[in-house]
């Protein structure tokens, strides 16, 4: 054989792959991923413990009367009042959801499906208005309806987002309207 055909002969190709180092890397990262949702899992939990002292969330009354509007959308999470980063999560406020939205003279109905339905009464609500921002939820100016209501002593914005977005300025206005003629009526009294 010419001594260049030795040569070619003896050498070897590298290993291609060192499957240890890579199994490492893999387990090593699942592991670091994990270790991230445990610590955001507890927090959430924390945060839930340190909301203790939020109320039960009131229930529809069995006759609410007719609804004055109806609207189906997404609920994107309730907030304290004014500091749309503060989430609430106690008594479920901070679990996203589809929902159905009934406006009665009674107040606010918010049926979830797979998450704890509320109701707002209306001598709770403090105001409506089109907002492009809650916890965790950033949409165009004016894609979301807050709803500002009082439960126990705190103030919470709660945060829908309409099928129909069209829909919001409606609702704002139809919300605030009852709210004003609720507040004439108590000071009446």
């Amino acid at each position: 054989m010419t001594p260049v055909l030795l040569l070619a002969a003896e050498k070897e190709s590298a290993e291609v792959t060192d499957w240890a180092a890579r199994i490492g890397w893999v387990v090593g990262l699942a592991l670091f991923v994990a270790l991230v949702y445990w610590l955001m899992r507890e927090g959430w939990k924390w945060r839930g413990t340190l909301q203790g002292d939020l109320p039960e969330l009131p229930v529809t009354p069995d006759d609410p009367g007719p609804a004055r509007l109806t609207m189906s959308g997404r609920y994107h999470g309730s907030t304290t009042a004014g500091q749309w980063l503060d989430r609430i999560v106690a008594q479920g406020l901070g679990t996203r959801s589809r929902a159905e939205l009934t406006l009665t003279d009674a107040g606010l109905d918010v049926v979830r499906p797979g998450a704890q339905d509320f109701f707002v009464p209306l001598a709770q609500l403090r105001e409506a208005r089109l907002d492009k921002g809650i916890a965790g939820k950033v949409l165009t100016e004016g894609g979301l309806l807050v709803v500002t209501w009082a439960h126990g002593d705190r103030l919470i914005d709660s945060g829908f987002r309409s099928d129909h977005a069209a829909e919001h300025n409606e609702w704002a206005d139809t919300i605030n309207t009852m709210i004003e003629k609720n507040t004439r009526e108590g000071a009446e009294r």
